[in-house]
């Protein structure tokens, strides 16, 4: 072994701790510049390596300018400079108006562009219709983009939205589930399903909570249909009976629903309809979470989580007796194919950027604010004991956390320009 190893290069021995992929989260809401309040690089890729995370893909919206033209992404580029302590690729985004846009973004390197078929929070990204995505996804699938869907139909919101009434009880989350049925999740993916049909396009359902869209889904792809879909860490792990009065910590869009939808979504992912796991970490300040109010319908809606994703991920796999090769599957090799970087990203192999974790999957760890790295400390699964504590993540062969010294004291994480035919 002496022999094999290169003159001057640094030995790590692992003893027996697990050496695995980083893992590729293709899903983080950063928001920098314009929010950089509600988080920015140097926080999210600061948690993102004590999780053992080693790429993250930035969305497009929250930040401000929002990531809709080659020029905006140019300016959210620039923020990179000596923050990342992991590699970093963005997201475009389609928003009525911006066909014209999509050539320039694909230019500038991002995988797909994502779209949101209901309000999405924030002004500086409205949401589409179906003459939108019917101008958009032809252009897209000729310059290989995927689109990426918020999948919630406008109508079904609205209507449940009505049927609240003025004394609904904001602390109690059922009101806020209420308000946010799965039947606009279904007809969401439905429409999509057929734009995809119609123009031969790619497009990628995200952050997946509805259990009854499952079998929507795995209809259109064993028909071909070239769609995929994700879900999230929190629909994996929470329930909305076990949401505690006025804890808007838990409050996400699509909303986490019940018990038995869990297990819908536990079944598409064991059955391969839905492919990858990720975060949607989407954090706020504290002031915006509402928790003094305890008030779900006015709190913004997003859970943080960035810097647990592994050791979450594996107490389920731990608890359900799962290969821990389907782990890396949905969390690192998957997610890097979603983002053009396969042969780059999510294994370890010849050829592939040296992206290692080194981690204990006997150890475990209770979840303790203070200890979260990411900007804010507001989390649902505080005081929730999880298994898998990470010791060391390299991105690109250099050490970028260990868990003894801490983050490396230089950045050098990379933007990731990602190029389809």
């Amino acid at each position: 072994l002496d022999a094999a190893v290169p003159l001057g290069a640094r030995l790590v021995e692992a003893g027996d701790l697990l050496v695995t992929p980083g893992i590729v989260d293709s899903h983080v809401h950063i928001n920098e510049p314009g929010r950089t309040e509600w988080e920015g690089f140097a926080t999210a890729t600061q948690a993102a390596a004590a999780g053992g995370i080693t790429t993250v893909v930035d969305m497009p919206l929250n930040c401000i300018p929002a990531t809709t033209s080659r020029q905006a992404a140019e300016t959210k580029r620039a923020q990179l400079a000596g923050q990342t302590h992991v590699d970093v690729a963005f997201w475009g985004g389609v928003v009525p108006g911006n066909a014209t846009e999509l050539a320039g973004l694909a230019a500038f390197g991002v995988p797909g562009c994502k779209c949101f078929l209901c309000p999405s929070g924030v002004d500086e990204f409205p949401h589409v219709d179906r003459a939108v995505l019917d101008r958009a996804l032809p252009v897209m699938r000729d310059l290989g983009l995927t689109l990426l869907v918020h999948a919630e139909a406008p109508a079904p919101l609205e209507a449940a939205e009505k049927t609240l009434g003025p004394d609904a009880d904001v602390s109690d989350y059922t009101t806020y589930l209420r308000s946010r049925p799965a039947a606009a999740e279904d007809e969401a993916i439905a429409l999509v399903i057929e734009l995809c049909r119609k123009h031969h396009a790619r497009a990628h359902i995200v952050h997946l909570a509805s259990a009854s869209a499952v079998p929507l889904l795995r209809a259109a792809q064993i028909d071909g249909v070239p769609i995929t879909a994700e879900t999230c860490l929190h629909y994996l792990t929470f329930c909305a009976e076990d949401v505690p009065k006025g804890s808007t910590e838990y409050k996400c869009a699509p909303p986490i629903r019940d018990r038995h939808n869990r297990e819908g979504l536990w079944a598409g992912l064991m059955d391969g309809t839905l492919t990858m796991v990720v975060s949607d970490h989407s954090p706020c300040t504290p002031q915006l979470k509402k928790l003094d109010q305890g008030d779900f319908l006015g709190a913004w809606g997003g859970i943080s989580s960035l810097q647990l994703g592994l050791s979450v991920l594996y107490t389920h796999v731990r608890d359900r007796q799962l290969p821990l090769g389907r782990m890396f599957q949905w969390n690192a090799r998957a997610p890097a194919a979603l983002a053009g970087l396969t042969g780059i990203k999510g294994q370890l192999d010849v050829g592939f950027d040296a992206d290692v974790v080194l981690w204990d999957d006997k150890a475990s760890f209770v979840v303790q604010g203070d200890a979260l790295r990411h900007r804010h400390k507001v989390t649902p699964y505080a005081g929730r004991t999880l298994q898998g504590v990470v010791h060391a993540t390299f991105v690109g062969g250099r050490e970028a956390y260990d868990r003894a010294l801490g983050l490396a004291a230089r950045p050098h994480g990379r933007f990731l320009e990602v190029r389809r035919s």
